[in-house]
């Protein structure tokens, strides 16, 4: 429209200029996420949500960007807008905040109000700040910065300077990797959310009576109640109220074993649970206005907890993800399950001894000292008054956990009827011992009676809680959480060390597994898809492009882009987040490729006109001059959607980035928007958003002059070669 053509001939013309480049770039972000599309396993059923909706939405931004926005442009879009009225939009902006604050404070309708009042200074800011800037951003700032970067990119495209910006950009990249490699960050699998949960586990001796469990456990509920006390405050009306704890929740006996010790179907009446749950992160604020950290709370009652004698007690925090097993699991395999329990019972003293930092408290997930009661049958006199050891065993089933014996019809139900001793006899060991089990002897054909006493003996004795297998081998695991702000792959990696030269008995084996070895089994799918990814990318630019040297320059581009994801993490001190920053750095290789593309293309209609105003073919190469001329003017061309496109994905970015939260109710009915940064959103999505913020940062220069540095060195390179093989 510039040019002189009617809106319609405009829109066919400019959506025919960039129909190949944004198909080509759509697909190219597609094909990065597309791999992430079949993870694999708990963490593939989790995650894949967030790559099966980015390939939804992009798919129908690529109809909504060649269909809807021509036919919107050919309908609406102007050169210049129509001059704004002030004087016009001054008054009706005043006349509707007169009724807002006529409504809101007369008639008491804040919301409804303040809806007149906003928009009418809205109104007014759009008209003199935002109407002025833009008119300054589009005729002023951005001419300038054109004319400025065609400058810049004519002298980095002049003599050997290509070659000094090219070689220094590879020197960054791997200056930024050996800068990583001495301030590393620290490395976590999953993002550490604060704690909305946290979870006293209660573990006393195996065998141990319920009711004693219970005392037990609410003594420990005194100590956590106190600890919640602390946060309390009375408020206006003379009631209790907590700033930081909703509610305590304690539960004895079923249900109440740690999730990461793994599933377990015994009963637990040795086991209890206390639940702490807190308000939601927005609303831990306390009497000063101090937003508190609920990592504190969970810290104090670790500590307050920690030595009470005859207890395992550990406490936890809710896991933000799927489950992975304890951050510390080290499994011990072997043959000899009384070997494996004494060298896993050495093992964990040697590393309690080593003080190792971030270790909450290892223990087996094996329990020594479970009462038995085996009961020894004597076979030979068995034999000789014609009882079987089956016979034995089911009496003793029968007496203790009953039989059916026949089934009650009541209508359409049924219910089962089973017999088995009463409570004063089942619990008697001299009952159950001289129970009479009555049979008809099959020598005689006559109906005996024989107490079980006669034939076996009942021992009280002590024995493993459970026996666990692994691959056929008998595993024992020592276990133990991590302390809060402790990093889960330091802690370990301390322990390899200090087990480094550790000595195993003859067939014995040790593997760091649970939440380690998860880590390293979806950090190798994701680089995996990583691979794949650029792979599918470097199809679809050969195929657009017809040659291999352009999709390469572009590809060189997501390589370069790390440098900004490496800095930023040394830079800010950012953690490595396996799941979420391997994730970003997908993400960028799809996105990082889009202006290359734009750019290159646009770079090669140009030469095509080119060649056609000077009268040569399209096999013969531009020109040393016409071709810096004609990368400049691209370059200069391309600047505004390049840096719009790159200013308002990090723009997007920046309040997941930040978690920035606003309340636009409380905002119209309370004139209060209760505006905060950080919660569980940004924990969560913080990691990748910043990764694709510091990638897309640099990437955005490398788009506009290492891309046209890269190809036309490329073009001397063609030349070079022609000048060899002519």
């Amino acid at each position: 429209m510039d040019e002189g053509y009617d809106r319609i001939t405009a829109a066919k013309l400019g959506a025919g200029e960039v129909a190949l480049p944004i198909i080509a770039s759509t697909a190219t972000t597609l094909a990065a996420f597309l791999p992430l599309a079949f993870w694999p396993g708990l963490f593939g059923e989790f995650m894949k949500y967030l790559p099966l909706t980015l390939i939804t939405v992009l798919s129908s931004s690529l109809f909504v960007a060649l269909v809807i926005n021509p036919g919107l442009t050919a309908a609406l879009m102007k050169v210049e807008e129509a001059p704004l009225n002030k004087r016009k939009l001054t008054i009706r902006s005043l006349l509707a905040i007169v009724i807002g604050v006529s409504v809101a404070y007369g008639a008491g309708k804040m919301a409804f109000g303040n809806l007149f009042i906003y928009g009418g200074g809205f109104a007014l800011i759009y008209a003199y700040f935002v109407v002025p800037a833009t008119k300054w951003f589009q005729g002023t700032a951005l001419p300038s910065l054109e004319n400025g970067f065609k400058k810049t990119l004519a002298y980095a495209l002049s003599g050997k300077k290509p070659v000094f910006f090219f070689s220094g950009t590879v020197v960054l990249l791997i200056f930024s990797g050996v800068l990583l490699g001495a301030f590393p960050p620290k490395t976590l699998f999953f993002p550490e959310n604060m704690p909305n949960q946290a979870m006293v586990y209660i573990q006393m001796p195996i065998g141990t009576d319920i009711e004693e469990t219970n005392a037990v456990t609410l003594e420990l509920e005194k100590e956590v109640m106190a600890i919640v006390q602390s946060y309390a405050y009375t408020d206006d009306n003379g009631e209790s109220q907590n700033y930081m704890v909703e509610s305590v929740i304690a539960q004895v006996g079923e249900g109440t074993s740690d999730p990461n010790a793994g599933p377990s179907m015994a009963q637990t009446p040795n086991k209890a649970k206390i639940t702490v749950q807190f308000h939601k992160f927005a609303d831990r604020i306390d009497l000063e206005g101090n937003r508190v950290n609920s990592a504190d709370v969970l810290n104090k009652i670790r500590e307050t907890l920690s030595d009470y004698p005859g207890v395992v007690v550990s406490v936890d925090k809710d896991s933000n993800g799927p489950p992975t097993g304890p951050p510390v699991n080290i499994e011990i395999s072997g043959d000899n399950y009384f070997e494996l329990v004494e060298t896993a019972d050495e093992i964990r003293a040697f590393i309690d001894a080593k003080r190792i930092a971030g270790i909450e408290e290892l223990k087996l997930d094996v329990e020594t000292g479970k009462p038995e009661m085996p009961i020894e049958v004597d076979r030979v006199k068995a034999r000789a008054l014609g009882l079987s050891s089956a016979q034995i065993g089911d009496a003793m089933r029968t007496a203790l956990f009953g039989k059916e014996v026949s089934r009650f019809k009541d209508g359409e139900d049924d219910y089962p009827i089973n017999i088995r001793m009463s409570n004063a006899y089942r619990y008697n060991v001299e009952d159950l011992m001289n129970q009479k089990i009555t049979f008809r002897d099959q020598a005689s054909g006559r109906i005996k009676q024989v107490p079980i006493s006669a034939v076996a003996k009942a021992k009280k004795t002590s024995t493993f809680s459970s026996v666990k297998r692994k691959n056929l081998k008998r595993v024992i695991s020592i276990q133990s959480n991590v302390l809060e702000g402790a990093n889960p792959t330091e802690t370990v990696d301390a322990i390899k060390t200090a087990m480094a030269n550790y000595t195993l008995p003859s067939g014995m084996s040790v593997d760091f597994t649970g939440e380690q070895e998860e880590q390293a089994k979806e950090l190798s799918f994701l680089s995996g898809a990583l691979l794949m990814a650029v792979f599918l990318i470097f199809l679809i630019l050969v195929s657009q492009f017809n040659s291999a040297s352009t999709p390469f320059i572009i590809l060189v581009t997501v390589v370069f882009s790390l440098i900004g994801v490496l800095l930023g993490l040394v830079i800010f001190r950012m953690e490595f987040v396996i799941m979420m920053t391997m994730i970003g750095i997908i993400s960028l290789a799809g996105i990082v490729v889009n202006n290359a593309i734009v750019l290159i293309d646009f770079i090669k209609q140009l030469s095509a006109r080119k060649r056609v105003e000077l009268g040569l073919d399209e096999k013969t190469l531009l020109p040393v001059p016409e071709l810096v001329d004609t990368i400049v003017e691209a370059g200069r061309t391309r600047l505004r959607p390049v840096l719009l496109t790159a200013i308002t994905t990090i723009l997007g970015l920046i309040p997941l980035a930040t978690g920035m939260n606003i309340n636009f109710y409380t905002l119209f009915s309370e004139n209060n928007p209760h505006i905060f940064f950080g919660g569980d959103n940004v924990v969560f999505w913080g990691p990748m958003s910043w990764t694709v913020i510091f990638g897309l940062t640099f990437a955005t220069f490398l788009t506009l002059v290492i891309v046209p540095v890269m190809y036309y060195l490329f073009e001397r390179i063609q030349r070079t070669m022609a000048r060899w093989f002519a």
